[in-house]
């Protein structure tokens, strides 16, 4: 059972992201929700939807996915508007001048940064005076290569003397740092995903039935899922350069790409017979119920969020074998559905292999709700990043000002 999360009454907590969207909002808002019912003081501070990039002109028709501002406003906590972009740039020193203003307004006991962007702004800003986190949610040196990647690996080198903890949401990603010389305080809290939300259907045809985009497809058809942002990171590329390979084999198969993002056009002019760009989802929980099989091709990740929504729904998953992968599937189907980055052919073969073989299918997608139920509760990993706040909290700081002067 989750420990309870008592401690945090009365704290004042401030989170700093960027992203705002997928998975790393997601992880965030909950994280808000848990702490606002546990009695602390929330501030989030972020930057409006959509900054860091144009994004494209959604259906109207079509009900956004809620955003980290919408969520944490509505769970009750205060939102700050902190402008940052996704990628480092003329804009940083601006942005850690206003991360340093955010922070001397709210006083937080504790600061909580999220992702590469709030992780460089944030600590250049306040440097150790305020107790800090930092949770990487994927290293931003698996993102890129060459110079640059050096250059990442160097700044978390350095920068990790300004956490009292560095929060993996993976040991893989915490391995990951240690490879790259980080030496820091470390934590591993895997990621989790509301149970009650997200659980099997108890009757998969009405699911399709009730999804509009699904309207040609048979109940009985193949469908393979993917929920993703649609961006180099996820990998749909390679999904597609895959699927005429799952086709050949499995005829009737359809492909659908729920989510929305810079490569939607270049996808969609590449995507091959028998594949679908649904568009960006409200509510993804009915596409996991829908799917056969659920694919996320990622090129890098820390514990992606979508493969644990469909284990959750009771949906056996193929992913790449990126940081968390082989932590979140059930041993018994790792092996098989943990395949190498960027390698079109190993992807179809893992597919083909789950389409093709019903109880094999059927096997794994009870191994898959069982290892979600198991291990990857929303309110267990909520749980444990309360016990990590207050061990921060009862750590002697002789030589830090609590509070950052005015």
């Amino acid at each position: 059972m989750p420990q309870q999360q008592d401690g945090l009454a009365g704290l004042t907590v401030l989170h700093m992201a960027q992203p705002v969207e997928g998975g790393v909002g997601r992880v965030v808002a909950d994280l808000v929700r848990a702490q606002v019912r546990a009695g602390a003081r929330v501030v989030v501070g972020c930057p409006d939807p959509g900054a860091g990039g144009r994004a494209r002109a959604r259906d109207p028709l079509v009900p956004a996915p809620d955003t980290l501002p919408e969520a944490a406003a509505r769970a009750g906590a205060q939102v700050v508007r902190w402008p940052a972009r996704r990628a480092p740039g003329p804009a940083l020193a601006g942005e850690v001048a206003a991360a340093a203003r955010l922070v001397r307004a709210v006083r937080p006991d504790l600061l909580h940064l999220h992702s590469a962007k709030a992780g460089l702004a944030g600590r250049l800003a306040v440097r150790g005076r305020v107790p800090t986190v930092f949770q990487p949610h994927a290293w931003s040196f698996d993102a890129v290569g060459g110079a640059t990647a050096a250059g990442a690996r160097a700044w978390e080198r350095y920068a990790a003397r300004w956490a009292d903890r560095v929060l993996c949401v993976s040991d893989a990603e915490c391995l990951a740092g240690r490879a790259a010389g980080v030496r820091a305080r470390w934590a591993v809290v895997r990621n989790g995903v509301d149970l009650a939300r997200f659980t099997p259907a108890a009757d998969r045809a009405a699911v399709r039935a009730a999804l509009p985009a699904l309207s040609d497809v048979g109940p009985g058809t193949p469908l393979v899922v993917c929920v993703g942002r649609l961006c180099p990171q996820k990998g749909q590329d390679v999904l597609l350069r895959a699927w005429p390979a799952v086709a050949a084999a499995v005829p009737e198969a359809r492909l659908v790409l729920v989510g929305d993002g810079p490569d939607h056009r270049r996808l969609l002019l590449d995507a091959p017979p028998g594949v679908l760009l649904a568009g960006a989802a409200r509510d993804t929980v009915p596409w996991y119920r829908a799917a056969d099989v659920v694919v996320l091709p990622s090129r890098w990740e820390g514990m992606a969020l979508a493969p644990l929504e469909a284990m959750a729904c009771g949906r056996p998953v193929v992913t790449t074998d990126v940081s968390g992968a082989r932590e979140a599937l059930h041993p018994s189907d790792a092996d098989a559905c943990a395949v190498p980055v960027d390698d079109a052919a190993a992807l179809a073969a893992a597919l083909q292999r789950l389409l093709a073989d019903h109880p094999l299918r059927t096997a794994a997608s009870l191994r898959a709700l069982a290892r979600a139920r198991e291990r990857h509760d929303v309110a267990r990993a909520a749980a444990e990043t309360a016990a990590l706040y207050r061990d921060v909290l009862a750590l002697p700081h002789p030589a830090r000002a609590r509070r950052l002067p005015r």
